[in-house]
């Protein structure tokens, strides 16, 4: 099944849009945000990109977040918030926030990342976006079809864009992180070429995978930034792999000009608070 999303790309990179908002008329009112298992990465237009680690490497304290899932979600309130004070630490803000959600997150993953962003926050609006379809747009690779590999710390996400829009995706709790742990470069290589045989077995996708194919795969994350990987990718899928320019920081960047185009069109891609699920998987 393709994954949700609830934004539109933008039209072109011009960075559009309000610059202006909240009591001081000076805060920033679009925002987005990246969680991920290395780095929590805010975003605001007009103030550029902050960013704390959430812990669980060497060296840090308990994780905030871990395979991709917020696990202590009061902490990462207060990171969030600290973050936010970085911007502007005394003009209370609305702001429109665009999250990045990884692809098969649970509806307790999102309604978790919900509360926190709203209680760090006080959005406005808050969109979702899946952090594969994200980075195509940062990455400035949407266009056509396209197969994203995003090999982060602990998770790894592939997606089969048309587009920019995200047709197919997998994603494996498995990344950079396991590696240090003793675990092959090529054995993460297998990973991700199994992920995108799986995508590939899909017939109704399969003529959008083969156009993607032969034009290679786009790397973003940690993975984009060890030529072992990109090599040991290239050789087990026989293709093109090409990491993105700005590896780390491609999937905020699509959030941040999602978040623009939304601006532009308000009446699309609003998610209201859910209510808390009953159970959590």
């Amino acid at each position: 099944m393709p994954a949700r999303t609830t934004v539109d790309r933008p039209q072109d990179g011009a960075h559009r849009g309000p610059v202006a908002a909240g009591r001081g008329g000076t805060a920033p009112v679009l925002l987005a945000l990246d969680a991920g298992s290395a780095q929590l990465r805010l975003w605001g237009l007009g103030h550029g990109t902050v960013n704390v680690p959430t812990g669980g490497g060497p060296g840090q304290g308990a994780p905030l977040v871990r395979r991709g899932r917020l696990v202590d979600a009061p902490a990462c309130t207060s990171a969030l918030r600290q973050l936010l004070q970085r911007f502007r630490p005394t003009v209370e803000v609305a702001p429109l926030v665009v999250a990045c959600r990884p692809v098969s997150a649970t509806p307790a993953d999102e309604y978790t990342l919900r509360q926190v962003v709203t209680a760090a926050l006080a959005p406005r609006r808050l969109l979702f976006i899946d952090t594969v379809r994200a980075a195509a747009i940062g990455a400035g690779s949407a266009a056509g079809a396209l197969l994203l590999a995003d090999v982060g710390a602990q998770i790894t996400e592939i997606g089969l864009l048309d587009d920019g829009q995200l047709i197919a995706a997998r994603r494996t709790d498995f990344g950079t992180r396991d590696v240090k742990d003793g675990t092959t470069v090529q054995m993460l290589a297998a990973v991700v070429a199994r992920l995108v045989r799986e995508i590939y077995q899909q017939p109704a996708v399969r003529p959008t995978a083969l156009a993607a194919l032969a034009r290679g795969m786009v790397l973003v994350g940690d993975g984009a930034a060890r030529p072992d990987l990109i090599a040991a990718l290239s050789q087990t899928l026989r293709i093109a792999v090409q990491p993105a320019a700005a590896p780390y920081t491609a999937a905020l960047t699509g959030a941040g000009l999602a978040a623009m185009a939304a601006a532009r069109h308000p009446r699309d891609g609003a998610t209201p608070l859910a209510p808390a699920p009953t159970a959590t998987p």
